[in-house]
C-alpha cells in the first residue's frame, strides 16, 4: 500500500497515513504486550478492589471485572479489523462515518477525554514520587494545600516533575513508546508475582483469608440486602468505561499488524485475562494488609510506602515505570492522532503530544479523584455516554454500511465520497446526538446533585447503563438512516 500524493490536500498528513507494508510488523505478542502493560496500572487495580468496597465478595468483583473486560473487548475487535486491514488511525476511519470534516467531532471527544486520563496517570506518577520523598525524609513533606487549586507545593512540585519526564517519549515518538511497552510488560508480571510472595511472606499462608472468605453486604441480612444489581450496573458501565476510549481508538495500534490474527490474538489473550487477573491480585494483596495493617489498603502507591528497607525504593520505582508506559501507550497516542486530525497540515503527531500533556495539566486532575462519586459516576459512566454513541455509529457504518470495504484513497480528498457534500454526515451527527441525549438528565445529577436534584428515577437508571444506552440507540438511528447507501 502506498501513500496517496495529494499536493493540494490539508487533510493528508503522514502521521495520519496508511502504513506500508514494512511498517507494519508487529506481531500478536507486540499486542498482547501492549495490553498487559496498560492493564497493570493503579487506575485499574484500584477501581477492581474499590467493588468490594462497595459490597462485593472477592469473586464478584473478580467476575463483574471479568464481563466488563470480555464485553468491551468486542467493539475493539471490531473497530480494530479497519485499522490492521488498511492501515489507518482511529481519526481517518471516523471519515466514513462522519465525513471528512464530521470526522473531527469524535476525534475531539475522545482526545478531551483522554487528556483526562493523562492528567490522572501523570498525578498517580507524581504521588509516588512525592511518597517517595517522604518515605526518604522519614516523615511527611510538604504542607498546607495552596488554596483553590488543594494540593499543597510538594505535591504540586512533583506532579510538575513527573509530568516533564513523559515529556521525552512524546518528543520522541512512537517508536519509543512501543519499545518501553514491549520492554516493561513482562517486568509487570514478574513484579505482581513478586508482590504476592512479598505478602504472602509477610502474613504467611492464612493471610489471605479475611476478604475472600468475606460474604458479599447483598446477601439476605447483610447491610446492603437487596442492593446488589444497583450496585452492579453501574459498575460494570464504569468498568467498561474504563476502557471505552481505547474501544474506539484501537485503529490507531491495530494498523501496524501484520494480520488480523495478530490483532484478534493479541487483543483477546491480552485484555480480559490479564484484567481479571489483576482483579483477583488487588482482593488478594487487600486481603492481606488487613492481617497487616488492621485495615483494607486499597492503593497500591499507600501499600508500598509501608515497606521498609529496599522494598520501598525498588516497589515505587516499579510503579512509576508502569504509570509512565501505561500512560503514553494508552492516553498519548490516541490524543496526539487526534488533534493532528483536527489540522493535519498545522498539527503533526508531536504537537498533539504536546497539546494533551498541555490540557492535562489544565485539568487539575487531583479534582476527579477526590471521591469515588466523581470517579466512577461522574468521570467515569459520564464519558462513557459520550463514547458509547461514536462506537456504534463507527461498527454499523464499516460492517453494515461498507461491508468493511473503503477506498483509502477517498479517504484523504476534501471532495471524496467520504464528504457526503460539505464534508459532514448528517446521519452520524444526528445518531450521536440522539445517543448522547438520554444520559444528560443523569449526569448532571451525578455531577452536580445540589443543582439537579429533581431528576426523575427513569433517567437516573438510564444513566447507570449509559454506554449500553449510547450504543444502541446510535447503532439503531444510522443504520436506519443509511439503509440503502451502499457499500460507499
Amino acid at each position: 500500500m502506498t501513500h496517496p500524493t495529494f499536493t493540494d490536500n490539508d487533510l493528508w498528513n503522514d502521521d495520519l497515513a496508511p502504513t506500508t507494508a514494512a511498517q507494519r510488523t508487529w506481531r500478536w505478542y507486540h499486542f498482547a504486550a501492549l495490553w498487559v502493560g496498560m492493564v497493570m496500572c493503579i487506575p485499574a487495580y484500584t477501581l477492581s478492589a474499590s467493588l468490594v468496597e462497595a459490597g462485593m465478595s472477592g469473586w464478584q468483583a473478580v467476575l463483574t471485572v471479568f464481563l466488563a473486560n470480555a464485553i468491551v473487548l468486542v467493539p475493539m475487535l471490531l473497530i480494530g479489523h479497519a485499522g490492521a486491514k488498511y492501515g489507518i488511525p482511529y481519526a481517518v476511519l471516523a471519515r466514513t462515518s462522519f465525513g471528512t470534516k464530521g470526522a473531527k467531532l469524535p476525534a475531539l471527544m475522545r482526545a478531551i477525554v483522554a487528556c483526562g486520563w493523562y492528567g490522572i496517570q501523570t498525578w498517580f506518577g507524581g504521588s509516588m514520587i512525592y511518597t517517595l520523598l517522604g518515605v526518604m525524609n522519614g516523615a511527611p513533606i510538604g504542607g498546607e494545600p495552596l488554596g483553590w487549586l488543594g494540593i499543597n507545593l510538594a505535591q504540586l512540585a512533583c506532579f510538575l516533575a513527573f509530568w516533564a519526564i513523559q515529556l521525552y517519549f512524546v518528543v520522541h515518538g512512537m517508536e519509543s513508546i512501543r519499545q518501553l511497552e514491549t520492554w516493561t510488560a513482562p517486568l509487570k508480571i514478574a513484579i505482581c508475582f513478586v508482590l504476592l510472595w512479598w505478602v504472602h511472606r509477610q502474613v504467611g499462608g492464612d493471610g489471605f483469608g479475611p476478604l475472600l472468605e468475606q460474604r458479599s453486604q447483598f446477601v439476605p441480612g447483610g447491610p446492603k440486602e437487596g442492593q446488589f444489581w444497583s450496585t452492579f450496573w453501574p459498575s460494570l458501565t464504569a468498568m467498561i468505561g474504563f476502557w471505552a476510549t481505547l474501544a474506539l481508538n484501537i485503529p490507531d495500534f491495530t494498523r501496524f499488524a501484520k494480520s488480523q490474527r495478530d490483532q484478534v490474538i493479541g487483543q483477546t489473550v491480552g485484555l480480559p485475562l490479564p484484567m481479571g487477573l489483576l482483579a483477583a491480585l488487588a482482593v488478594i494483596v487487600t486481603s492481606a494488609t488487613v492481617v497487616l495493617y488492621g485495615k483494607a489498603l486499597w492503593d497500591p502507591v499507600d501499600l508500598a510506602s509501608r515497606m521498609t528497607g529496599i522494598a520501598v525504593l525498588v516497589a515505587l520505582i516499579v510503579l512509576l515505570v508502569d504509570t509512565v508506559s501505561v500512560n503514553l501507550a494508552a492516553n498519548l497516542v490516541g490524543p496526539a492522532y487526534d488533534f493532528s486530525a483536527l489540522a493535519p497540515r498545522r498539527i503533526s503527531y508531536r504537537t498533539g503530544g504536546y497539546i494533551t500533556a498541555g490540557l492535562a495539566l489544565l485539568m487539575m486532575p487531583w479534582k476527579i479523584l477526590e471521591s469515588t462519586q466523581n470517579y466512577i459516576m461522574t468521570w467515569l459512566v459520564g464519558y462513557s455516554a459520550l463514547l458509547g454513541p461514536i462506537a456504534g455509529v463507527l461498527v454499523v457504518d464499516y460492517y453494515l454500511v461498507r461491508k468493511t470495504a473503503l477506498d483509502v484513497d477517498q479517504l484523504y480528498r476534501h471532495d471524496g465520497i467520504y464528504s457526503y457534500g460539505d464534508g459532514w454526515n448528517k446521519a452520524a451527527l444526528a445518531a450521536f446526538v440522539l445517543g448522547v441525549l438520554p444520559n444528560i438528565p443523569g449526569f448532571l445529577n451525578a455531577a452536580f446533585p445540589a443543582s439537579f436534584p429533581d431528576v426523575g428515577d427513569v433517567f437516573k437508571t438510564i444513566y447507570t447503563y449509559a454506554w449500553f444506552v449510547g450504543v444502541a440507540i446510535a447503532a439503531v438511528v444510522y443504520g436506519l438512516m443509511m439503509k440503502g447507501r451502499g457499500a460507499h
